[in-house]
């Protein structure tokens, strides 16, 4: 049964609020702390209780740190330091890799909002525990569940002040900030930090949309507890498991748009600025002939990609094109659910794409890259393998 996750954020989110919400959804806490043993990590515990907050029962998850106690390395603070403690776990490939993937989005931001580099900026050595505990129990969580796809609420991040080893920095804290850059966020007047740099690298890595509860079937609640108790709101956070309505249709990560619009460019150099955008991430490239003003005719240069691709693709722009500006929006997209197999051919295996509307299938499309290559392969015309194909797939059943 393949499920999927929502996550409410109208309290915000922290990584012990998830964890906590994790365990009141169904995962006992000695598994848990069995997939946690993993970590070559000692010193620390993890405090499981039961709490309210506005009268609401939930589950609060602390990691309670050893007095005294160290990470296993001597100084475990920095990138590499988390890194060897990943990569020198027996957790299994998929939850390193991401796991890896999602602290090099918490150092990058580090580091940026910093201004140091990427290999010396550091976390605090008990924060450094907390935070692999938070992170790495999130994922061994979300595979315990049986989670395949995770959505997201729009996140509320709070209001106020907060101390620092910097000082007081106002609400979100500079890499919260960072790293929900694109993401629907908003505020509200609750003098608090409710969403925390951990809570948003999680969250930004792991929702794949962000909006309104999508059509589901749920089959568990968890609940997970905050530190505080407010009066205006419980301080919560809320994770819905359960079977997503198959409308045939599928909500896509939300993507960016980039446009700018040329009228002084030698257009032989399109073709190679498509092909380094592509290279550099872009999920779709375009181009529309416009009219500017004057009458002046041009080019609107049009981009389509991840919002992690962004400020790369925005310097390729700006580099390779006589653009001095450009425009970018965040929206949402629906597909059709896709999926690619393989035909057998008198010429190889040939990939096509499957598009399917629910069960039913509504287009079959062959991967142009694999004719093209096949068709280079046998020195035969590019039109001769495709129609190729299309013969196969008659006499093949692609429905399963």
């Amino acid at each position: 049964m393949k499920l999927i996750a929502y996550i409410d954020c109208s309290s915000g989110i922290s990584g012990d609020m998830l964890i906590g919400a994790i365990v009141d959804a169904g995962m006992p806490l000695r598994e848990l702390e069995r997939g946690l043993s993993h970590l070559p990590l000692k010193g620390y515990k993890l405090n499981v209780k039961t709490v309210k907050r506005s009268g609401l029962k939930a589950t609060k998850v602390d990691v309670d740190i050893t007095q005294g106690s160290r990470l296993k390395t001597q100084d475990s603070k920095r990138w590499k330091d988390i890194e060897k403690i990943i990569e020198a776990s027996t957790l299994s490939d998929g939850i390193k890799q991401k796991g890896l993937k999602i602290f090099k989005r918490l150092f990058r931001a580090e580091a940026k909002i910093h201004g140091e580099r990427f290999d010396r900026v550091h976390l605090h050595e008990l924060a450094a525990i907390d935070c692999i505990i938070d992170i790495m129990g999130v994922l061994i969580g979300f595979e315990y569940l049986g989670i395949e796809t995770v959505y997201s609420s729009e996140v509320n991040l709070g209001s106020g002040n907060i101390k620092t080893e910097h000082g007081n920095l106002p609400v979100p804290a500079p890499a919260t900030l960072e790293l929900l850059k694109g993401k629907p966020i908003y505020s509200t007047d609750i003098a608090f930090e409710l969403t925390t740099p951990t809570g948003a690298v999680l969250i930004s890595s792991l929702a794949k949309g962000f909006g309104p509860l999508p059509k589901m079937s749920v089959l568990r609640v968890g609940i997970g507890a905050g530190s505080m108790d407010f009066k205006e709101q419980p301080d919560i956070l809320r994770l819905l498991v359960g079977e997503q309505h198959q409308s045939g249709l599928q909500i896509d990560d939300e993507i960016t748009v980039l446009e700018t619009n040329i009228d002084d460019m030698n257009p032989q150099l399109y073709e190679y600025i498509m092909e380094r955008l592509f290279k550099s991430g872009a999920l779709d490239v375009f181009l529309t002939n416009i009219i500017m003003k004057k009458g002046r005719p041009g080019i609107k240069l049009t981009v389509l990609c991840a919002e992690r691709e962004v400020e790369k693709l925005i310097e390729v722009i700006l580099r390779e094109t006589t653009s001095i500006g450009l425009r970018f929006y965040h929206v949402g997209r629906r597909i059709l659910q896709r999926e690619i197999k393989s035909v057998d051919t008198r010429f190889g295996k040939i990939d096509v794409k499957v598009s399917r509307l629910g069960r039913q299938i509504l287009r079959i499309s062959p991967e142009y890259n694999k004719c093209l290559r096949a068709a280079k392969r046998h020195n035969i015309p590019l039109l001769e393998v495709m129609k190729e194909v299309a013969t196969s797939l008659r006499s093949t059943d692609i429905g399963e």
